[in-house]
């Protein structure tokens, strides 16, 4: 805590020189991240100088910052109360602090409340700190951080105001009237968010069924810029558009738009409608209204929210008017008896009436004094009103129909009703138009209740608004007169969620109800694996076991996305996004989803909870990257995947592990545990884990060989021999017994039984169509050929392993191999020095994707790794192409020998492997230019062709 500032800091600061704030880092996070399980937006803040200048230390600074944003009165802060964040103010804070609060109020300012954030500072970089809130919508969220750092340097000293980098916060795609090298302009750059908001946040029907399955734990995923949007996930799903379900009716939605057959169904069904005309011309409307008798009304015969509508016509003069209003938007216009009465919303929702309004026109109460246009005026200051239908009410426009209409009762905006006197400046008495709504479920007559579902049946709208005239809705229409004027489908909800008067009503959870009823799933098993090693290849596995167990399942990988065994999209899959194509899938039954840290870190997760959560390992890869330097690191990163494991989850756990089977600690749900260590030599804590009744997959020597074990609830049960599993090549491929252990768990954490597990594993291969670029062997040619994308130091290390055993009598052992540029260079070395064990001779390569490292840097790397264990330079060459490294080996093989292929490119070195000609196979004629530059570790700027 921070109470007054060092003498040097309170010196003459004309001395110092400020640069400013700098915004150095942006990161968007669209679902649980390494921060918090919500949507974040975190920005990395460089305060330079200012951060010896805590907001305590600033002349004026907190006041005029309160000042403008009074309502942050009501963050608690650390305080957890009211004013908590005020004290934190008057205390000392860092100025990240203080954008991180203020960018949480101006969006629930602009509409959108949010109310958690935090601000931590950057370890070993003094005064920057990642500053993270949380939005609704992202672009708001963005703008709202750029916003927020624009006004707190506006009420920093002249000498200490400048913010570089506020571009980055800029949302891409949106016009925004904010211009950076203009003076911050608090009113306007509020509205500004605020038209976002109005743009691009949900609607309040929209944000009513939201908010409401997300009271029920039903994820959603939003579909469009709009009101699409889709809750819950894989065959499960059901969308909605606004009050459009998956189970509206096109037919029904198409018949409540025409406005004449509507009528006459209801008709037909017996229910009170009025008599009337469709009519295309002036004319005709005058005699439509002359034999249905006067008053009128005339209304487009495809309109909605009361546009075009005209009331109360007594005769051909308003009549005319009237239709020419209505055709404005339409071609046909419907003129029909009107009923005297109050117009009434009966919401239909499943066959129930769930809600019914009386709804007012828009008006206003003379208080002869004022005129029409001030009473309007003052009407709008009330904070319920906004534009369209961003508020519970909308503000009253004053347009050229309110001018017809005062016009017809010998008024204008500028005259004075008197005092009591109510002048309605509009026929309808829609919401979007600036009417009010009063809540009357309570009070309408059973006869009424039983005519709205009638009439929602008739049409067939799953969702209905009936639009009812009743004297009195307490009393049955058939007494009291009246009739249905309109069947909507897509109605509306605000006024029913927050009446003007009367009981709210919560009319989303019956439209929930019906797309989840209760005991219905709304949400497939997810299926997150994570790791350094082996993710591919156990995801592989368990999407093959539930195939066996029959179901549909979508996975994806570091090769693709497949659905039930059909590749979909190809590529590096591992990401948020690609998740979410899974998610979105209606046909998958579970979802397996291989999670890499790069997305982690990049977005986030694509789902808010998982069934199943597995960790592999942790190794020392991809250190030195966004942040994470060590393995501790990296394993904080992975841990997220067993957080956001349900209650009633599972999390998979590698207790050979250190770093792994910490995570029991943060683990959600049921933990499995799975290890190489099992039997008589099992340690400690995997012992008693299993003599307490928990759950582990263990691998147990006996006399016919390693045996994979089941062990629950105090019972032993033999699963399959770890030689009869294919992809376990007889038993040396160490790797794959340990990724059927994880997926053997993975699976009974799935309810797969025993029978159908070892009908799977039995059947799962290291061929390429099964596992591509997995230990794929190829005996087509008189060498022997093995594709793998070790990339690692642990994973080169297994491969090493399993080259022993796969080496040949008399033949060579050519490995061809290349490391990713985003390793460090001490990793980049290992991998050289494992390969000089592994192989006899080496073809070092290149990966196409540098990653920020020069032509033939990461080579040379390798290169030196290998000649540091004394390898013979003769037996190592440099090629950086891929394709013509692996042409190379494969030349240079005789009869007998193993090539083994650490391919990048998997599917084009696995092709061009399949298509060599190994009878075409010339002497092999080394290039000096090559064996000079091995021998000295140094490579050529051009490749160069064996």
């Amino acid at each position: 805590m921070i109470t007054n500032t060092s003498a040097a800091q309170a010196a003459d600061e004309s001395s110092i020189s400020f640069s400013g704030l700098r915004v150095t880092e942006k990161q968007v996070y669209r679902g649980p991240n390494i921060y918090g399980y919500e949507p974040m937006i975190r920005f990395q803040l460089d305060l330079g100088e200012l951060e010896h200048h805590p907001s305590n230390a600033l002349p004026d600074f907190s006041e005029r910052l309160v000042e403008l944003l009074p309502s942050l009165h009501n963050h608690g802060c650390s305080y957890r109360e009211p004013g908590g964040f005020i004290r934190r103010l008057h205390e000392g804070t860092w100025l990240g602090h203080v954008t991180e609060h203020v960018a949480l109020e101006l969006q629930t300012l602009a509409g959108t409340r949010v109310t958690y954030g935090k601000t931590r500072s950057v370890k070993g970089q003094t005064g920057v700190y990642n500053v993270l809130y949380t939005y609704k919508e992202e672009r708001v969220g963005l703008l709202a951080g750029l916003v927020a750092l624009r006004l707190v340097n506006s009420l920093l000293p002249g000498e200490m105001q400048g913010v570089v980098g506020l571009s980055k916060l800029m949302p891409r795609e949106v016009d925004s009237r904010i211009d950076l090298d203009v003076a911050f302009d608090f009113e306007a750059e509020l509205g500004e968010l605020r038209r976002l908001v109005k743009r691009y946040a949900f609607g309040p029907t929209t944000r009513s069924l939201v908010e409401e399955a997300e009271r029920r734990g039903i994820p959603f995923l939003r579909l469009d810029d709009a009101s699409l949007v889709q809750m819950g996930y894989g065959k499960y799903q059901r969308q909605i558009r606004a009050s459009i379900t998956s189970n509206t009716s096109f037919i029904a939605t198409q018949t409540a738009s025409d406005k004449a057959l509507t009528k006459k169904l209801l008709d037909r069904a017996g229910l009170p409608v009025p008599q009337g005309a469709v009519v295309r011309s002036a004319e005709d409307a005058i005699r439509a209204a002359q034999r249905v008798g006067y008053p009128v009304v005339t209304k487009p015969l495809d309109g909605n929210h009361g546009r075009g509508v005209s009331l109360n016509l007594n005769s051909p003069e308003e009549v005319r008017w009237g239709f020419e209003q209505a055709r404005a938007h339409s071609r046909d216009v419907v003129v029909e008896q009107q009923y005297q009465g109050n117009d009434h919303r009966v919401l239909v929702i499943n066959g129930e009436v769930v809600a019914v309004a009386e709804r007012i026109p828009a008006h206003v109460v003379g208080d002869g004094r004022r005129t029409i246009q001030e009473l309007v005026e003052e009407i709008n200051q009330d904070p319920r009103r906004g534009d369209g239908h961003e508020n519970v009410m909308t503000r009253i426009v004053i347009d050229q129909h309110v001018i017809d209409l005062l016009a017809r009762s010998g008024l204008s905006p500028v005259s004075v009703p008197l005092e009591g006197q109510t002048v309605f400046l509009r026929d309808t008495a829609n919401l979007s138009t600036g009417g009010t709504a009063v809540d009357r479920t309570n009070v309408a007559h059973p006869m009424n209740i039983t005519i709205a579902r009638r009439a929602a049946q008739v049409i067939g709208l799953d969702v209905a608004g009936i639009d009812m005239i009743s004297p009195d809705i307490s009393r049955s229409l058939y007494e009291s007169g009246g009739g249905i004027v309109e069947v909507n489908a897509a109605p509306g909800f605000r006024m029913h969620l927050e009446p003007s008067q009367g009981t709210p009503r919560n009319v989303a959870s019956a439209v929930i109800d019906s797309l989840f009823p209760k005991g219905t799933p709304c949400r497939m098993p997810i299926i997150a694996i994570t790791g350094t090693n082996g993710k591919t290849t156990t995801t592989r596995m368990v999407a093959h076991i539930l195939r066996h167990a029959g179901k549909v399942v979508g996975f994806t990988t570091s090769n693709g996305i497949y659905v039930d065994g059909e590749l979909v999209m190809s590529g590096d899959t591992t990401g948020p996004r690609s998740a979410k194509v899974i998610l979105g899938d209606p046909t998958v039954d579970v979802a397996v989803l291989e999670t890499a840290r790069g997305g982690i870190l990049r977005e986030g997760l694509a789902f808010e909870r998982c069934d199943v959560g597995a960790v592999l390992n942790i190794q020392p890869d991809h250190l030195g990257l966004k942040g994470i330097e060590t393995v501790e690191d990296l394993a904080w990163v992975k841990s997220l995947i067993v957080e956001v494991v349900t209650d009633t989850g599972t999390s998979v756990l590698n207790a050979d592990d250190p770093l792994t089977l910490k995570m029991q600690k943060k683990a959600r749900g049921k933990v499995i545990l799975f290890s190489m260590q099992g039997g008589r030599d099992a340690p400690a804590h995997l012992a008693r884990h299993i003599a307490q009744g928990g759950t582990a997959l263990v691998r147990e020597p006996t006399l016919m060989g390693d045996e994979l074990v089941l062990y629950d609830s105090g019972q032993r049960l033999p699963i399959i021999r770890a030689r009869e599993i294919p992809a376990t090549l007889g038993g040396f491929a160490q790797v794959n017994i340990a990724n059927a252990l994880a997926a053997a768990a993975i699976a009974f954490a799935q309810d797969v039984s025993l029978p159908v597990l070892r009908t799977a594993l039995s059947s799962f291969s290291t061929s390429f169509e099964q596992n591509p670029g997995r230990l794929n062997l190829y005996d087509g040619h008189p060498f022997r050929v093995l594709l793998d994308y070790a990339h690692n130091p642990d994973g080169l290390g297994y491969l090493g392993e399993l080259v022993k055993h796969l080496r040949p009598e008399r033949g060579r052992v050519i490995g061809v191999i290349g490391v990713a540029g985003d390793r460090r260079d001490q990793d980049i070395r290992l991998m050289g020095e494992l390969a000089a064990t592994a192989f006899d001779e080496i073809i070092v390569r290149e990966d196409e994707l540098r990653r920020g490292r020069k032509v033939g840097q990461g080579a040379r790397l390798v290169a030196e790794g290998a000649l540091s264990t004394g390898f013979d330079a003769s037996r190592l060459q440099t090629i950086l192409s891929e394709p013509e490294a692996v042409q190379a080996a494969l030349r240079s093989a005789r009869a007998g020998d193993l090539v083994v292929l650490l391919a990048t490119e998997v599917e084009g070195v696995w092709q061009q492997m399949r298509d060599f000609d190994s009878t075409q196979t010339p002497p092999r004629i080394y290039d000096d230019t090559l064996r000079q530059a091995s021998s000295t570790s140094e490579v050529p700027q051009q490749e160069h062709r064996a």
